[in-house]
């Protein structure tokens, strides 16, 4: 039997905003064609997590429902939860510039306002991909982001899309599934879905969160 990958925690950041009539606005960038994951696809802001990321000083910590969130659908325990936070966020400033919340940086690192995330869902990539991650994804207020959209250039085409001009964007599938279930899950929805494939397929999962 051949021998799978096993998957990298990672974190990403679904930022939104209204814009002036009130609709949502998504933030979103294109990952480099010579990128060795999904290459030249528009995707949000994130990564894997790093070891630093669940020792790392915060700003505020995960709040208690949140954490309570991840771990009724299986996604992190207290720990990993952490450390899935700081990810996204820091993923967030070093990919786009941006600091969200009240997060700080510190000599050249960023301490995570992790109370500015809501967790909203979870992906695992196919088994038979050579490079695998299971992906948390958050979903954060873009209104209150600080800082120039600079970063480090592994995001190009920054930009904040409108949803229904997100969804034309070349993204792959995980991604196209967050968009259009992006106004359900905005707002701590009932129920958290988990991405996960079968036989090649995609194959969704909508499991309860707790009241």
């Amino acid at each position: 039997m051949p021998l799978h990958v096993r998957p990298r925690d990672a974190a990403s950041v679904i930022v939104v905003r209204p814009d002036a009539s009130g609709a949502l606005t998504v933030l979103m960038g294109r990952r480099s064609r010579r990128a060795a994951f999904v290459p030249d696809v528009f995707v949000f802001p994130g990564g894997r997590v790093d070891t630093a990321d669940a020792l790392t000083e915060t700003v505020t910590a995960l709040p208690p429902e949140q954490a309570t969130r991840l771990a009724a659908a299986g996604a992190a325990g207290p720990r990993l939860a952490r450390a899935l936070a700081t990810a996204a966020i820091r993923e967030t400033w070093e990919e786009t510039g941006y600091v969200l919340g009240a997060s700080r940086v510190e000599n050249d690192r960023i301490l995570a306002d992790q109370a500015a995330l809501s967790y909203s869902a979870r992906a695992i990539t196919p088994r038979e991909s050579p490079i695998r991650f299971h992906a948390r994804f958050f979903l954060a207020d873009g209104s209150a982001l600080a800082g120039p959209p600079t970063g480090s250039g592994e995001l190009t085409d920054l930009a904040w899309f409108p949803l229904a001009e997100a969804q034309k964007l070349p993204v792959i599938d995980v991604t196209e599934f967050m968009l259009a279930n992006l106004t359900a899950l905005h707002g701590q929805p009932g129920r958290l879905p988990l991405f996960v494939y079968r036989g090649g397929r995609p194959a969704i999962r909508w499991l309860q969160a707790p009241a």
